[in-house]
């Protein structure tokens, strides 16, 4: 069996990264630190999901050779939908905020994102179910040699969704 973490971003905010904020340069060490931390969780044999908004080109390259300079995989997986489509599933209305200017340097609306070119897995999330995204994922791991199971088990993509409200 195997070991699987998740680093959430949203969560990291709370307390490794409680320090910084949305500036580029806060954006750039909130990403080295996950990446860091990725790195530890790798070495001690945990496949990690790490979560998080990372805007910049350059600082997924970071994570990257973290990873590959310590010989260990790693996979940018890339969760993609149009802004509108991201906009409508808000949960915590922030894109609002940001529209109307209550909230500065918002990753899509007032600052910068540099879209991935060369992920390992892109997404579509306002083409595919979560069901969908999910075995996409899990296909691509187990083509890396990363079986979660001995032989790949797709989830069952006829049943309808659990609910995710927005609000």
């Amino acid at each position: 069996s195997y070991f699987v973490y998740r680093l959430d971003g949203d969560n990291l905010r709370f307390g490794l990264n409680r320090d910084l904020g949305f500036t580029p340069e806060d954006r750039k060490e909130n990403v080295r630190r996950v990446a860091e931390v990725s790195r530890l969780f790798a070495e001690a044999g945990a496949i990690v999901i790490a979560g998080l908004i990372s805007p910049y080109a350059a600082d997924r390259q970071y994570a990257r050779e973290v990873h590959n300079n310590s010989s260990l995989p790693f996979l940018e997986v890339f969760i993609d939908a149009p802004l509108a489509t991201v906009e409508s599933r808000d949960p915590k209305g922030l894109y609002k905020k940001a529209r109307e200017g209550k909230i500065k340097g918002f990753t899509g609306i007032d600052a910068p994102y540099e879209r991935p070119e060369n992920a390992e897995v892109h997404v579509r999330t306002d083409l595919l179910s979560v069901r969908q995204s999910v075995n996409k994922i899990l296909q691509k791991l187990d083509a890396e040699g990363i079986h979660l199971q001995r032989k790949f088990r797709p989830i069952d993509e006829t049943e309808p969704d659990a609910s995710c409200p927005s609000k």
